[in-house]
């Protein structure tokens, strides 16, 4: 048998649903370049795949097809596995919208191999120094505290210091979304994150989780100053939000660049010229960036407001 470099992504991964905050996700980890371009599928208010081992990527986009039409995770599982004649050297997690799971580690999967399903989640590993592997996955996400990714991401975690996949370790991926059906899918990803070649994958993927969560936070911050129908204690609500942000990139103002032009924006001048000021402090060449947003529409042609801003 010829095995293709893309059927090579034998690997560990969590599918999951919170019912708590209706989220889907998938996360994985794999010694396999760009995991997180072959594993998971996910599409909001039909369900999650997670395809893997001697991977058959089609189980992705076919088996979301068939959740869509209506069929159940059991009879897409059974589906799939019916049409591939390699089915034994397949290990696939199928999750419906509300969180009922179908998993398959065929007969002929790489040793240790294995998985376990919960009430809304199932965890599943082929090629694993040991085969406790997938029970640890499923010990740490049912006691792991916080929201999906972060429970998600403790799985992985807890396989890795398992012993995790015997060749060692290479990328990572996690996704998250709102669980709901709409004509703008994009707009349900709350996380989407891969690390695609790295020694360590799992802490560049924690490290990247919070970054997410940083400008995640920052945009809610923005909404907030630009709904009026808070009042004017908005820029209050607001400040609390954006400082509550994990302030993970030091060297990088950014956020806080574009927190003072929404405030600019919004009529809150006096609160934003200290935060300008603290740009400017931290990266000079940032002063050069508000007389060019003034032609694009994002700040006012008011000379003396900009001059106030540049020289803060």
């Amino acid at each position: 048998m010829i095995i293709s470099p893309q059927e090579l992504a034998t690997t560990y991964s969590i599918v999951a649903y919170d019912a708590d905050t209706n989220q889907i996700g998938v996360a994985v980890q794999s010694h396999y370049f760009s995991v997180g371009s072959v594993v998971p599928w996910l599409e909001p208010g039909v369900g999650a795949i997670a395809t893997q081992s001697l991977v058959n990527v089609s189980y992705g986009p076919i088996g979301l097809a068939m959740l869509r039409a209506g069929l159940t995770p059991e009879q897409t599982l059974a589906g799939l596995l019916a049409g591939d004649p390699d089915a034994e050297r397949r290990q696939v997690a199928v999750l419906g919208a509300q969180g009922s799971v179908a998993t398959h580690t065929g007969s002929r999967c790489i040793p240790a191999a294995g998985h376990h399903q919960g009430e809304t989640y199932s965890v599943q590993a082929n090629l694993m120094e040991k085969d406790t592997v997938w029970g640890a996955m499923a010990e740490a996400y049912e006691k792991a505290d916080g929201d999906l990714a972060q429970r998600m991401l403790a799985a992985l975690e807890a396989a890795e210091a398992e012993g995790g996949d015997i060749r060692g370790k290479q990328s990572a991926a996690l996704v998250v979304m709102e669980n709901r059906l709409t004509s703008a899918p994009w707009q349900n990803r709350i996380f989407d994150l891969r690390v695609d070649d790295s020694p360590q994958p799992l802490p560049e993927l924690r490290r990247l989780l919070n970054v997410a969560r940083a400008y995640r936070q920052a945009g809610i911050a923005y909404a907030i100053i630009e709904d009026e129908t808070r009042g004017p204690d908005r820029y209050d609500q607001a400040l609390q939000i954006f400082e509550a942000a994990p302030q993970l990139m030091p060297d990088n103002p950014e956020q806080l660049f574009w927190f003072a032009v929404n405030l600019i924006n919004t009529g809150f001048v006096e609160e934003a010229v200290p935060r300008f000021r603290e740009v400017f402090q931290a990266q000079p060449m940032w002063r050069q960036l508000p007389p060019r947003l003034v032609p694009a529409g994002l700040l006012p042609d008011d000379p003396a407001l900009l001059k106030r801003i540049i020289e803060a």
